[in-house]
């Protein structure tokens, strides 16, 4: 287990959770365009380094998982929101963001989170898939962060909470993938089963990627020019982690 991998996703979704934390008047369209970077990004990581690595594992039952997977994530999606992709599907209450039931939101957000970091513990057999995922799933924290922290100060809570609840959400993943690597050391039986587990998370990615894609904060799902560039960005970036191989 890399355990920089580790830090530096904890210290992204912290990162994220701070700026509205901080910042009192964050500009709006900041989230749309950091997701559909980020969103394209991990789509592009899913596609050229997660997805050949499980069919080359499980052959076309990878496909089943992966499927599987997707619509997981769009159950989860209920109890979250929509969160994953940045977004907060919750419903009109006269306006007021205080009558968000927040357990099960941080319920499907931190079954979510625990997923990301299972596939952190797979023993890759391509070697630039590792850190790829590892930045891939950074990047993602960030405006998932950022989203989780802005509903919570809507809901009120005291800032010491809000501090709690983002700790705790930036440890998740990271324990995740320590659980998943430790315990796959010592029983096959996990060793074997993450393979799995990664098509299932793979499955979720390309949910919440693509749902990014088009939606990304915009009223009619249209492209301008800022978010066509954002996506390009995050392709390139995905593109370049090919040097890691």
């Amino acid at each position: 287990m890399n355990w920089s991998y580790l830090i530096l996703i904890f210290a992204a979704t912290i990162g994220g959770g701070v700026i509205p934390i901080t910042v009192k008047r964050l500009h709006p369209n900041l989230p749309i365009y950091l997701l559909a970077f980020t969103g394209a990004f991990l789509f592009g990581i899913t596609i050229m380094h997660l997805l050949p690595e499980v069919y080359q594992e499980l052959g076309h039952a990878a496909g089943v998982y992966v499927l599987l997977g997707f619509f997981l994530q769009v159950f989860l999606q209920q109890l979250s929101h929509g969160m994953e992709h940045g977004h907060t599907h919750l419903p009109p209450a006269e306006g007021q963001h205080h009558h968000i039931s927040i357990t099960p939101l941080l319920l499907g957000l931190s079954i979510h989170a625990f997923m990301e970091g299972i596939p952190l513990g797979l023993r890759f057999q391509d070697q630039s898939a590792l850190p790829s995922l590892a930045l891939g799933i950074a990047a993602h924290k960030v405006p998932e962060a950022l989203t989780l922290m802005t509903v919570m100060m809507h809901t009120h809570q005291p800032k010491g909470r809000l501090w709690r609840i983002l700790v705790l959400f930036s440890l998740v993943t990271p324990l995740a993938a320590v659980l998943a690597g430790q315990l796959g050391l010592y029983s096959q039986t996990v060793n074997a089963s993450l393979v799995y587990l990664t098509a299932l998370v793979i499955g979720a990615f390309v949910h919440i990627s693509t749902t990014i894609f088009y939606e990304s904060g915009t009223r009619h799902h249209e492209l301008s020019k800022r978010k066509i560039l954002a996506f390009a960005t995050g392709i390139v970036l995905a593109f370049l982690t090919l040097i890691f191989e």
